[in-house]
C-alpha cells in the first residue's frame, strides 16, 4: 500500500508541476520564432502608420468634398436667383413692348404737312488747275 500511495503522490506532484508550468508560461523562445515575431511587429507598425496616413487623406478629401458641395449649393442658389431675375425682366420687357404697341396704335398720325423726301444731288466740282511744282535748284 505504501507503494500505491507513493505513486499517487508522484502523479499528483507531476500534475501540479505541469499545471504550474502551463500557467506561468515558458520564457524560452527559439531564435527563429523571435525573428519572426520582430518581423511581424515591424509589419504591424508600418501598416499602422499607413492606416493613419490614409485616414488623414480620407479626412482631407472629405473636407474638400464638403467645401465643393457647399460651393455647388451656393452656385445653384445663385443660378436660381438669376433665372428668376431673367424671367422677371423678360416679363417686364414683354409688358413694356405691349404698352408701346398699344400707344403706337392709339396715337393718331400727325396731320402736319409732310415734306417729301428729296434727293440732293451734288454737282461735280469744276476742274482746277494743278499748281505748278516749284523746283529749287541748289
Amino acid at each position: 500500500m505504501t507503494r500505491t500511495v507513493m505513486v499517487r503522490n508522484l502523479v499528483a506532484l507531476a500534475a501540479i508541476m505541469l499545471v504550474s508550468v502551463g500557467l506561468s508560461g515558458c520564457d524560452f523562445w527559439p531564435p527563429a520564432l523571435q525573428t519572426q515575431i520582430e518581423q511581424l511587429r515591424s509589419e504591424l507598425q508600418s501598416a499602422t502608420m499607413e492606416k493613419a496616413q490614409l485616414q488623414n487623406q480620407l479626412a482631407s478629401i472629405a473636407k474638400v468634398i464638403d467645401d465643393l458641395q457647399a460651393q455647388v449649393n451656393d452656385l445653384s442658389k445663385a443660378n436660381q436667383d438669376k433665372s428668376t431675375m431673367i424671367a422677371s425682366l423678360l416679363n417686364g420687357l414683354t409688358a413694356a413692348q405691349g404698352r408701346l404697341a398699344k400707344s403706337a396704335k392709339v396715337a393718331p398720325p400727325k396731320t402736319g404737312a409732310v415734306k417729301p423726301a428729296t434727293k440732293v444731288t451734288q454737282k461735280a466740282p469744276a476742274k482746277k488747275k494743278a499748281p505748278a511744282k516749284a523746283t529749287v535748284k541748289r
